[in-house]
Parts: C-alpha cells; sequence; structure tokens
C-alpha cells in the first residue's frame, strides 16, 4: 500500500482525502508543522501533499521540500499565480490546483518516481564486477566464468561501454597481435563468449556487433 502524507486544516469534509483512500492509498493526515514532521521521520512514505491554506511559516515548507526523500506537491490556489510559483521557489517537486483530480496526481507521482530513480544502465553497471584472479565477471546475482581471452575482451569492452571498439583496437589491445586481412580469432571468442552468456541465463547482446565497425558493451 502507498503512503502520502497529506498537510492541510480539515480532512473531515476533504473530497480529496476519501478519494485516495479509495484508490487504496494510506493517507496520513496531520493539520500542523509539528506533526509532519514527525510523520516524516517515523514512515515511509511514498507523496506528501501540502496544502497551502494551512497556516505556515515558509522556513517550514522549505525544511520540508528539503528534507523530505520523497515527492512533495503543493495544492495551489488555481488563482494564485504568485502562490504556485513561491511553491517551486520554496523547493516543491510539483504543484496542483484544486479542486485536485485524483487520476492526474497519480500521474504527476508517476514521473516524479521515474526522475527520482537512477537510470537503468547506471544501475546495471554498478552490479557488473570482475575477477581477475579466476576470470569470473559477476553480473547482478550470476556468475560466468570465462577463458583469459574472453575474460579480457568483456572486460576491455565494459570499460569503453558507450562507444564502439573497432576489430582492430580490440585485435591489438586484447590479443595483442595485428588483425589480419583473413583473421577470424576475435570472431571466434565473441562468439564464445556470447554462447557462455546464453548457456548463463543472460543476454548475449550485451556484447553488441556494429556491422562494418566493430563491438560495442550493450544494455
Amino acid at each position: 500500500m502507498k503512503h502520502i502524507l497529506l498537510i492541510e486544516l480539515n480532512s473531515a469534509t476533504n473530497k480529496l482525502f476519501y478519494q485516495l483512500t479509495a484508490q487504496g492509498y494510506c493517507v496520513h493526515h496531520v493539520n500542523n508543522a509539528f506533526d509532519a514532521l514527525i510523520k516524516m521521520e517515523t514512515l515511509t512514505l511514498d507523496a506528501i501533499l501540502l496544502d497551502f491554506a494551512v497556516p505556515k511559516m515558509d522556513s517550514f515548507w522549505l525544511l520540508v521540500a528539503r528534507k523530505a526523500p520523497t515527492p512533495v506537491i503543493v495544492i495551489a490556489d488555481a488563482n494564485n499565480e504568485l502562490e504556485r510559483i513561491n511553491a517551486l521557489e520554496l523547493g516543491a517537486d510539483d504543484y496542483l490546483s484544486h479542486p485536485v483530480n485524483v487520476r492526474e496526481l497519480q500521474l504527476r507521482l508517476n514521473v516524479l518516481k521515474r526522475r527520482s530513480q537512477p537510470p537503468l544502465n547506471d544501475t546495471f553497471c554498478e552490479q557488473i564486477s570482475f575477477d581477475d584472479t579466476d576470470y569470473t565477471v559477476h553480473l547482478v546475482d550470476k556468475s560466468l566464468v570465462l577463458t583469459q581471452t574472453e575474460y579480457r575482451l568483456f572486460k576491455y569492452l565494459f570499460e569503453h561501454k558507450g562507444k564502439v571498439v573497432t576489430k582492430a583496437e580490440l585485435q591489438q589491445r586484447v590479443l595483442h597481435k595485428e588483425l589480419g586481412r583473413f583473421d577470424r580469432n576475435l570472431d571466434m571468442h565473441i562468439s564464445n563468449t556470447r554462447r557462455k552468456l546464453a548457456q548463463g541465463n543472460l543476454p548475449r547482446e550485451l556484447i553488441n556487433t556494429v556491422r562494418g565497425q566493430g563491438y560495442s558493451f550493450s544494455f
């Protein structure tokens, strides 16, 4: 269940409170700064909704926006442009106008969640490690045992991720010899490495062929 902290004066007659509850959210309602800070310290929240109608000090809202690891969305007056600008200046991630459309709120929360997540490529890269002693590559929760040459090829491509490495460069840097016109030794090692990736239920496309150019490490 998703937990939302709703900071506003009166939830008893608040349509938003009941709409969110009906959508399966667990809504924690507070109407003052002290209780809001306690909830922020003790709960794992998916979002904080701040109603600008609540009596406040700007310094408090700034503290909330900066302290909270979750998205902060201000509910502002649709006819008060200055209020909306002030909300963003104080550090809010987004704002909505009264009356709040729950569907729009959900969409905005999804956008903010995607922005806060690290890119998939970066996340995947952080979970790849190399063991030079036994030529093993650890990918997430799997291990890939390679020959010395396959290991060095894979590691070289990984270290140059984001660029295309030519066959000539790989042949010289990894195999330590010039690339001959009819030399297929490099292609054989690449093919064997891909086969081992597939056997280990890993994507063989991690080593991507760039036609007419060479190879690249691909996510």
